[in-house]
Parts: structure tokens; C-alpha cells; sequence
């Protein structure tokens, strides 16, 4: 019998919002590999989860800023393939990874601004163009952006400048891969209590308040407010959404 199953890879899947994404897209019937950077027992865990919903489930090792890396990942992306799914290309590429980074423009230094453009869109850029030789046509790229390109905090003009570019990445994804049936989209969290940026958000309540007052649904999100986003840009229900940015912020700062 045909294996007939699509697979995604959800980058920095092991806690957080890509563990909810990880989730709910086994919950849609389809098979997940995610990636963590140190976290190998919480992302079993996660695996095992998956494994114990019916679906398949892989992890692998992978920093995202580390751009020299991306070759050995992919043939360790293509022997997990074989081994665990009997396959030999993914469908969806989820590009979540990231990290927190919080600076004035007067304070930030080069070394602070290289660490997060390496994650946040030099590895996006590049694992991207690394691993489509291994998608199928007709599949799918989900990147991760911020609310924040859209509304300006002190303190995050890095991080947010390179989400920017990431949105406009996905627009050029969307054009080129067209001819492939590939779509790209782009899926932008407002503030969300996870322990991103070392619980910026999570153990500031003040902070929680503010977000409370300027959100018309009146609360800060949490993570299982993106994976389903998420997992329905995977699925045929949203087969003609494609270079799209979809914030997912629960109506903030309107």
C-alpha cells in the first residue's frame, strides 16, 4: 500500500509555539520531524506525543544560526526520511526558530545583531534554499514573523527588521516557487506567554496588562493560539492562500 501521508518540518520544535504547531499538525493527519537546538528530551517528548496520537515522529539536532551546519543537516533530514517514513522529500517547511533580543538602538552591538540575523533570516534564508530539492511540489512554507513588524516597541528595531525581511522573503518564495505549486505564507504572533526571550512577556505582569489593554479580545495569547494557523496553512483548506501575512494577535493594538 502507498504511503500517501505528507510530512512537515517544524524548526525549534521541542517547546513553545512550534510545539503546539508540531501538535496540532499531527492533528490534521500529518506526519512531523521537528528540530531542536539543546532541548533532545523535550523534543522526544514532544515526538512521543505525536507517536501516541497515531501520527509518525522524528527530531533532529539543529542550530539555525549556524548556516555551515545546513549541509550535514539535510543528509541527516534524508536518512530520517527513509528510516522513519519510508519517504524521501518533505511537504512543509516550518521555519519557527528563533530567540528573544531586546536592545536600544543606542545600546546594540554588532556581535547582538549577528546572532539574531543569523537565526532569524540568514538561516531562514539558506535552510530554505537548502532543503528544497527535498520538498514535494505542491507543498508548503509557513515562516514565522512578528507583530512587531507591523507595530513599533522599544527595544526589539533588530529583531523586528529581520522579520520584516523575512516577510518580504516569503513574498519572493511565493513567486519563485509558483511554477512548483509551492505556496509560502507568513504567520505573525502577537505577544504570546511562552518562555521566549527568557519569559519576557510570561513573568512581567505589568507588561501582561498592557498587552490585555490594547487587544480586542483582551489577553495576551498563548501558544495554542498559533499552532492551528499554523497547521491550516498545511492543509488543502488552504490551497489558495499563498504569499500571505497573517497576524495571529488577537485583534492588538488596532
Amino acid at each position: 500500500m502507498e504511503n500517501t501521508s505528507k510530512i512537515a518540518l517544524v524548526t525549534g520544535g521541542s517547546r513553545g509555539l512550534g510545539k503546539d504547531m508540531a501538535l496540532r499538525l499531527a492533528q490534521k493527519g500529518i506526519d512531523v520531524i521537528i528540530t531542536y537546538n539543546s532541548r533532545a528530551e523535550d523534543a522526544q517528548n514532544v515526538v512521543a506525543q505525536i507517536e501516541e496520537g497515531g501520527r509518525k515522529a522524528a527530531a533532529l539536532q539543529l542550530n539555525t544560526g549556524t548556516i555551515s551546519s545546513f549541509p550535514a543537516f539535510a543528509e541527516q533530514l534524508t536518512a530520517a526520511l527513509k528510516t522513519h517514513f519510508n519517504k524521501t522529500h518533505i511537504d512543509f517547511l516550518v521555519n519557527n526558530a528563533g530567540q528573544g533580543g531586546y536592545s536600544p538602538i543606542a545600546d546594540a552591538t554588532e556581535a547582538f545583531f549577528d546572532d539574531l540575523l543569523n537565526v532569524h533570516f540568514k538561516g531562514v534564508y539558506f535552510l530554505t534554499q537548502k532543503l528544497l530539492p527535498l520538498m514535494n511540489d505542491g507543498g508548503g512554507i509557513v515562516n514565522i514573523s512578528s507583530g512587531l513588524t507591523r507595530v513599533a516597541v522599544p527595544g526589539s528595531s533588530a529583531y523586528a527588521s529581520l522579520k520584516s525581511a523575512v516577510e518580504t522573503f516569503t513574498r519572493y518564495l511565493a513567486k519563485e516557487l509558483g511554477s512548483r505549486g509551492i505556496r509560502a505564507n507568513v504567520v505573525a504572533p502577537g505577544a504570546i506567554m511562552t518562555d521566549f526571550g527568557n519569559g519576557h512577556l510570561r513573568s512581567n505582569e505589568d507588561l501582561q496588562k498592557m498587552v490585555s489593554s490594547v487587544t480586542a479580545l483582551g489577553r495576551p495569547g498563548v501558544a495554542e493560539d498559533i499552532g492551528g494557523v499554523v497547521a491550516f496553512l498545511c492543509t488543502e483548506d488552504a490551497r489558495w492562500v499563498n504569499g500571505q501575512r497573517i497576524e495571529a494577535a488577537g485583534g492588538m493594538m488596532l
